[in-house]
């Protein structure tokens, strides 16, 4: 401790006393921590006084080696700064928010004669209206498939709807008006859109009591079919006015956060209202010391939740934010536009809080509680593979191709908090001296790029990056060839076990494969297999959907890409003349020369490309 303490000193006698950003790294560069401060001299000499120091804090002062700065022209800017650098270096000793992905919103794509609802993540380039953010795709399909039934609208891409000649199946069931082939005029469907606009605004009372209206009237007239749309529309309104009851107090716009802890575990709960609406919800169970309680928790779960989304004009959590206003400021920064955070005390806000405080316990408690069946899961894998101890993390390999081609070696991670899909990694088969369809050749190049790449950034193996167990899918074969590997790489101290399906594939008749032992199956009804036998479908679910994310992205490739001095619009010429790239590939030089805006010079060029390469 005390070399850290004279390392941090050290850095004190020059530090500046403006606002920042700082970083504590270990003898390995690996990020500690990432803290901001109003005052940079004065915050990071506090750490050179251990006598105040909790344990855990003084534990990372020991272990600080270098540290970095970044100042600031304000505190808020530090926070801003401080909340994207955690989320980016995951420091061990930080309060972390994992499974932090940006949020589905809906778009109504008015860049076309007849806009298109759709679901829309990322940027928001496209013209349109954007309504969100909503918790989760499941909660963004509700209100898709209620816009469909209450308003027809389109969900097609602009390019099968320039194609139809004749109504699609969502037309015959009543979830499209058809504006594609004129089954309606295009300012009665702009009228449909404009209504599905006003309901994701919150104006859902309105034109429920229009369509009422309407359907009153066309059963006066004795218009029983276009009635009875009417009464499927409504329907589907009601669906909708049912969900908002959870919304009693009438909040317009808002964010309600409420955190709890229990047995060392913190659960924040995230309820999402827009235009009065109910948009869902979402639990996170960010990594903190055990002693860190929710005070502290909240704040910084904030400032990393909207590092990358919107905030709503007005939060709502279930405890005190430390640094509330600076929060608030930063916030207000960030959106553009007045943000508050509120602890609501009484009325109709304080049982919203309650209700997603209550969500959050419950959620806590069946996350306690399969943590706890993991955690014994992992004890008796222990127990049965002989392993030191319950591992903290596994990696599970796969890999997959068809006949060799678009071949990905894939890598999925668990531990005692389950699956870790920010640590799953593919690679993208790159050896040419290996057979196509090699499963061990591929495998050997999977483990070796792994570990080499592992033992480079840490030699002392000293990071939480080392897994404590390996899990093969395959059998002899695939163990003999891993076991090759890390041999080569003076890694055979790290547990191996190798699952081979049983006869015709049927699961719970695996056998298992490990080093110097025999091969030997597990008792069908054993929750360990089935334990083991979720890790390899996991694995095996990743390899392929990576396998077919590569086929599908080689698919729009062409041989034509490759060539020298052929951009777009000569590659058309050359399409439009031959009719395809590989008449292009079998063109004589003469032929190559006919074509528009090909020289003689690039005719020679692209010729001398295939003939050369063939």
């Amino acid at each position: 401790m005390a070399k850290g303490v004279e390392i941090i000193k050290k850095y004190v006698k020059n530090l500046p006393g403006k606002p920042g950003v700082y970083r504590m790294m270990n003898a390995q560069e690996t990020v500690l921590y990432v803290g901001k401060a109003k005052n940079l001299k004065n915050r990071v000499s506090s750490y050179t006084n251990l006598a105040n120091l909790p344990y855990r804090i003084a534990r990372m002062v020991s272990e600080t080696c270098t540290m970095e700065f970044v100042t600031t022209h304000t505190e808020v800017e530090a926070l801003l700064l401080e909340a994207n650098m955690i989320k980016r270096l995951k420091p061990l000793y930080n309060i972390l928010l994992r499974d932090d992905k940006s949020f589905p919103y809906i778009l109504i794509d008015t860049s076309h004669d007849a806009p298109q609802v759709r679901k829309h993540r990322g940027a928001k380039k496209n013209d349109g209206h954007y309504f969100g953010p909503f918790a989760s795709v499941q909660a963004v399909n509700h209100s898709l498939h209620i816009l469909q039934k209450a308003f027809l609208l389109r969900t097609c891409s602009d390019s099968v709807y320039n194609a139809r000649t004749r109504p699609c199946l969502l037309y015959q069931i009543k979830r499209c008006a058809g504006p594609c082939v004129q089954k309606i005029a295009l300012p009665d469907y702009k009228k449909l859109v404009q209504s599905a606009h006003d309901f994701l605004s919150g104006k859902s009372r309105a034109i429920k009591d229009s369509l009422t209206l309407k359907m009153a009237q066309s059963s006066a007239n004795k218009d029983y079919e276009v009635a009875a749309v009417y009464r499927d529309r409504l329907k589907a309104l009601a669906a909708v006015q049912a969900r908002q009851d959870i919304n009693r107090g009438q909040v317009e716009e808002a964010d309600i956060i409420a955190g709890v802890q229990q047995a060392g575990q913190s659960c924040i709960q995230v309820f999402f209202f827009r235009s009065g609406q109910n948009w869902g919800n979402k639990a996170y169970f960010p990594r903190h010391h055990k002693d860190q309680n929710i005070e502290d928790i909240l704040p910084a779960f904030i400032s990393q939740f909207y590092d990358n989304k919107p905030p709503a004009r007005l939060i709502l959590v279930n405890n005190i934010v430390s640094q509330h206003a600076l929060l608030e400021e930063a916030l207000t920064v960030k959106a553009g536009l007045k943000v508050s955070i509120k602890m609501p005390r009484r009325g109709d806000k304080l049982d919203l809080i309650n209700m997603v405080e209550k969500n959050a316990k419950e959620a806590l408690e069946r996350h306690l509680t399969e943590k706890s069946s993991l955690k014994k899961l992992l004890k008796d894998l222990a127990d049965k593979f002989r392993l030191d101890g319950p591992p903290n993390r596994i990696e599970i390999y796969d890999n997959s191709h068809i006949s060799g081609t678009n071949a990905v070696g894939a890598m999925v991670v668990s531990g005692p908090d389950g699956f870790d899909k920010a640590s799953y990694r593919k690679f993208n088969i790159k050896s040419t001296d290996i057979t196509p369809g090699d499963d061990f050749g591929m495998m050997r190049e999977v483990m070796t790029r792994r570990f080499k790449r592992q033992l480079k950034e840490d030699p002392d193996r000293a990071s939480l990056t080392w897994p404590d167990l390996l899990i093969i899918d395959g059998g002899l074969g695939q163990l003999t060839a891993v076991q090759q590997v890390l041999g080569d790489l003076g890694l055979l101290d790290i547990p191996l076990i190798s699952i081979a399906k049983g006869p015709d594939r049927h699961a719970g008749r695996e056998d298992f494969y490990l080093p110097d032992t025999p091969p030997f199956k597990m008792p069908v009804n054993d929750p360990t297999l089935y334990f083991l036998q979720r890790l390899r479908d996991e694995a095996h679910r990743f390899a392929i959907g990576s396998h077919r994310q590569q086929r599908a992205k080689n698919m729009h490739k062409s041989i034509l890409d490759g060539l020298p001095g052929i951009g777009p619009s000569r590659k058309k010429a050359l399409l439009l003349h031959f009719g395809s790239a590989k008449a292009v590939e079998g063109a004589a030089l003469t032929d190559l020369e006919t074509v528009k805006g090909i020289s003689h010079q690039l005719a020679q060029n692209i010729y001398d490309y295939f003939h050369d390469n063939m």
